[in-house]
């Protein structure tokens, strides 16, 4: 795949780029500050295209009942769409760098609407989990949108716009648990993902009417060497490994609790309704919601601090949410500790990785995405397992365990240049 725009005035520099593996591109886009209408629009569009990859997490014992699923092996079906999810992320969201952002996004958005359609019609587990695997390579939409927001925002407000836009993917993330609880109960689990495909089509509608049109000049770019330039950023830059792991392993945290809570509020002694089920990811966005200006924290030079804060949180939070089949309350302190932490350090992250290469976020936000899915996939096939083997009280030790790992490696990383 190639775009090629021959620009004299742009070749020097995509000569002198190359050996930094970034595309040398200009664009033409008027930097005003971006009004709060799109940008929550902009959020939206993010929060409902990722939460197409979790609507199951909160029907795994209705799935596994009805496609014969065992408990043991039914966070594999989250795992397919998360592998997916990485997928997309290395092969889709580059091009985001190369092609017209508002076209991409749009585009994957509709055919996104059309695997959820497939999902809501499954008839056999082989057709669910191709449908499920192909949301989740499409529900990248949502870094290349992050991308475009940081790209169209002027300087002095790109960290509350990222933060914003960032919010609305944790958010979605977490009402995706609602939602799906409240329309199983109502009209069964397939009714989530077809309501789901009618309100990306009204979403499809909207965004081509307000998202402005990016022009790119790009000099001569294969695919292959837009690929092979996502691997250079990695080695050249010292501050996207470190924050990339850390996405890593807060997100295997948060899926290590998230992924499995379904099973012990469902069973005996607690025995909650799906929609009761759901209701806990309110609870979740409180949190996310608190860590929607850690981006301004950054932009300011609170980084580090703000990461070492949330990251100590992160781990306190598994003493309240151990204590989930005595007590929902605790859970519940314990889901806003999680998830403000998880969400101070996620826009932290690419609040700080953005400043570093302009030309290359759509490249930027796929390798450090990349990350981010290995651990929600890791968590979900990890957790289950464990609960299947020890129970509630071992899927916690799991996880305080991994964010004591990620309080370890942020303070040993911290100090070093270009962290």
């Amino acid at each position: 795949m190639e775009q090629i725009i021959e620009e004299k005035a742009v070749h020097n520099e995509t000569e002198a780029n190359a050996t930094q593996g970034t595309v040398a591109s200009t664009e033409s886009v008027d930097r005003n500050p971006l009004t709060r209408y799109v940008t929550l629009l902009f959020a939206i569009a993010c929060g409902m295209s990722v939460a197409n990859i979790y609507f199951a997490q909160p029907l795994l014992d209705e799935l596994s009942n009805e496609f014969n699923m065992d408990y043991s092996i039914i966070g594999i079906l989250i795992t397919v769409t998360q592998i997916f999810y990485a997928l997309g992320l290395l092969l889709l969201v580059p091009l985001g760098d190369l092609l017209n952002q508002r076209r991409l996004i749009i585009g994957q958005m509709a055919i996104s609407m059309m695997a959820l359609v497939i999902v809501g019609t499954a008839s056999s587990g082989t057709m669910l989990f191709a449908g499920l695997a192909l949301v989740g390579l499409l529900a990248v939409v949502t870094q290349t949108i992050v991308a475009f927001a940081a790209t169209i925002a002027a300087p002095a407000e790109q960290g509350r716009v990222v933060g914003m836009v960032t919010s609305g993917v944790v958010i979605g993330i977490l009402l995706a648990r609602t939602v799906s609880g409240i329309l199983k109960d109502l009209a069964g689990w397939r009714s989530v993902y077809l309501v789901s495909a009618g309100l990306m089509l009204l979403m499809v509608y909207a965004l081509y009417k307000v998202m402005p049109n990016v022009e790119r000049k790009v000099k001569t770019v294969s695919y292959s060497q837009l690929l092979k330039s996502v691997l250079m950023l990695f080695l050249q830059e010292r501050l996207l490994r470190i924050r990339a792991v850390l996405a890593m392993l807060i997100f295997t945290a948060f899926s290590i609790l998230w992924t499995p809570l379904v099973l012990p509020l469902s069973s005996p002694p607690l025995s909650l309704s799906h929609s009761a089920i759901g209701a806990f990811g309110l609870v979740g966005v409180v949190g996310a919601l608190a860590a929607a200006k850690a981006g301004k924290l950054a932009d300011r030079g609170y980084g580090q601090r703000t990461t070492g804060i949330a990251l100590f949180l992160l781990l306190l939070s598994w003493l309240p949410i151990s204590y989930t089949e005595q007590s929902l309350f605790a859970l519940v302190i314990g889901i806003v500790l999680l998830d403000l932490a998880v969400q101070a350090v996620h826009v932290t992250n690419q609040s700080m990785i953005f400043v570093l290469r302009p030309q290359a976020r759509s490249r930027m936000v796929a390798g450090y995405m990349i990350f981010y899915s290995i651990g929600s996939a890791v968590g979900s096939i990890a957790s289950t397992h464990i609960y299947a083997q020890y129970g509630w009280h071992g899927v916690c030790l799991l996880g305080a365990s991994v964010s004591a790992v990620a309080l370890i490696f942020w303070v040993m990383t911290k100090g070093g240049k270009g962290a």
